[in-house]
């Protein structure tokens, strides 16, 4: 842990009572949150975010990212327990071919690969590790039909997997400081009718557009807020959850 030593008491006490309102608001509510870009990278950062996740054990909470040893041994080191699944176990993720039109004749269809689409989440191997404490870390592989495994967007992932577990909140990490208007400001906190105005207009497009719209589907299913917080900034995802601070986007069911 970081020293602390050189905050003055006072401080310390006002930062714990900051946060003592989110800690009743949240506990035991379930967290679904994708863990990627930077924050994956950099070891002090998996660290920080290890540390994160097992501080705030009081919430339950699922994550979704590709290297996923890595995190699990993170989380392990700083206290906590975590469980590696892909969605094979438990029959969790069912996959289909993901078809990719042509985006100047839609009659024409390229092949991506072993790339998938989920058909549907059965999320008893989740709530099954979670009643018994763990963490279950989630890679996102689907299986098809005939047994095949396919990569799907972690994104997707975490946000589907937050609406079949009624998640309070989805947290994705990301590579940028959140969504950010046309002067490049960010924007904190927006409603899921507000991110469509901005889809709109053009003022989210490129890599945000795969990322939003799975946050835009998960808030409109009933996940209270999705975050869209900045993975390069240390313990970013614990003070965006515990202080009125905002540490990236925050997007609202309504």
């Amino acid at each position: 842990m970081n020293d602390v030593t050189h905050i003055a008491p006072r401080d310390k006490a006002e930062i714990l009572a900051q946060a003592l309102p989110y800690i009743r608001r949240f506990h035991g509510k379930t967290m679904v949150i994708k863990y990627g870009g930077n924050a994956m990278t950099d070891p002090e950062l998996q660290a920080d975010f290890a540390e994160d996740v097992v501080l705030l054990k009081l919430v339950e909470w699922v994550l979704a990212g590709e290297v996923q040893q890595d995190i699990v041994g993170f989380i392990h080191k700083a206290g906590g327990q975590a469980v590696g699944l892909t969605g094979r176990d438990g029959g969790m993720i069912r996959a289909k071919k993901l078809k990719m039109v042509d985006a100047k004749d839609p009659s024409k269809e390229h092949d991506v690969g072993q790339v998938g689409d989920i058909v549907e989440i059965n999320p008893g191997v989740v709530r099954a590790l979670l009643e018994d404490n763990f963490i279950p870390v989630v890679s996102p592989i689907g299986f098809g039909d005939e047994n095949e495994s396919y990569n799907i967007n972690a994104d997707v992932v975490a946000s589907k997997l937050a609406e079949v577990l009624r998640a309070e909140k989805l947290v994705l990490l990301t590579n940028t400081p959140g969504v950010l208007d046309k002067s490049g400001q960010l924007l904190t906190d927006l409603t899921a009718r507000q991110i469509d105005d901005l889809f709109a207009d053009g003022t989210i497009s490129g890599g945000m557009l795969p990322k939003i719209s799975g946050a835009l589907d998960a808030a409109k299913a009933g996940v209270n807020a999705v975050h869209i917080i900045d993975g390069r900034v240390p313990h970013a995802m614990l003070l965006e959850i515990l202080t009125d601070q905002a540490y990236g986007t925050m997007i609202r069911s309504h």
